[in-house]
């Protein structure tokens, strides 16, 4: 792109400047082409500082950004529970984001699908239908066609998918099962987090508390509604935050170290796309998982 710093720029910042000529780009993807050297000005490098004048010639040669070029097909192993003509049921581990987004462009499961089923390129988001937390381990399922994925949505939507979860969370339960039935959205002040809020999206889990030990609890929840981070933040609502969510316990702790939050994706049904038939499948406990309830046995 070439461009003319018209007169009435006279002393704006070159970033602040071209912010205002290229008013489809923001500030700050400008600022990153300026600092990888694809900004010249009257031919010499630009700093995003430097001030212009007016009448300066302006030369750029943007960098796409990852977001807009196309996915990329990674050989990355899948733990595959099952798959057929319309799904592939998927065990993730902890650690391994679903989609591409802000700091995870490459290396997630969206990659590893395109080159397991190369297919999906032509199904939107590879055919995932749901997520899972970069940390939380377990079951999702990916549609291998458009009519397949229009089906597990519609299912979602309709809260006719079972997804139960096995959770650890802190301290000494009240009662031995429950349920939270509170609206969530984006969190007021703290936007990476999401909260209990008025205006949220109705949110709706059930608790069971398998197990209650000295410092925490083994609890199986099951979801009727699938909002961010639901179990993690209806937990932490009652009282009682996960087990190594640093995004939710803030300072609170148990003895026993955990390098994520504990929560574990164990079984997951719906009635099948292509057969109308009730299916289901389980993951068993993954090691880390397993590591923690034994420790926490071990302290009773």
């Amino acid at each position: 792109m070439h461009l003319i710093i018209p007169a009435e720029h006279a002393g704006k910042r070159l970033d602040q400047s071209l912010a205002e000529l290229l008013p489809d780009y923001s500030r700050n993807r400008i600022q990153q082409w300026i600092d990888a050297g694809s900004v010249r000005i009257d031919g010499a490098a630009a700093t995003r500082k430097g001030k212009v004048w007016g009448g300066e010639a302006v030369e750029l040669h943007p960098a796409e950004h990852p977001s807009e070029q196309p996915y990329k097909a990674e050989a990355i192993d899948l733990d595959i529970v099952h798959e057929d003509d319309a799904v592939i049921v998927i065990n993730k581990p902890p650690g391994l984001v679903v989609h591409p987004g802000a700091g995870n462009w490459e290396g997630t499961l969206l990659n590893a699908l395109l080159h397991h089923c190369p297919a999906l390129e032509q199904i939107p988001r590879a055919g995932i239908v749901h997520r899972l937390d970069k940390d939380t381990s377990g079951l999702l399922v990916v549609a291998k066609t458009l009519t397949a994925q229009t089906a597990l949505v519609r299912a979602l939507q309709a809260r006719d998918v079972k997804r139960v979860y096995w959770a650890v969370a802190m301290g000494v339960f009240e009662h031995a099962e429950g349920g939270v039935d509170a609206p969530i959205g984006r969190h007021p002040i703290h936007r990476t987090r999401m909260a209990v809020v008025d205006n949220g999206k109705p949110a709706r889990t059930d608790y069971r508390v398998l197990k209650q030990y000295r410092q925490a609890a083994w609890v199986e929840c099951r979801l009727h509604t699938g909002r961010t981070h639901q179990i993690r933040v209806h937990l932490t609502h009652i009282g009682h935050p996960l087990v190594g969510d640093s995004l939710y316990a803030g300072r609170r702790q148990v003895t026993v170290s955990f390098h994520r939050q504990a929560l574990h994706a164990y079984r997951l049904g719906f009635s099948h796309p292509l057969t109308g038939a009730d299916v289901e499948w389980e993951a068993a406990m993954p090691e880390d998982f397993r590591s923690l309830i034994e420790a926490l046995e071990h302290e009773c």
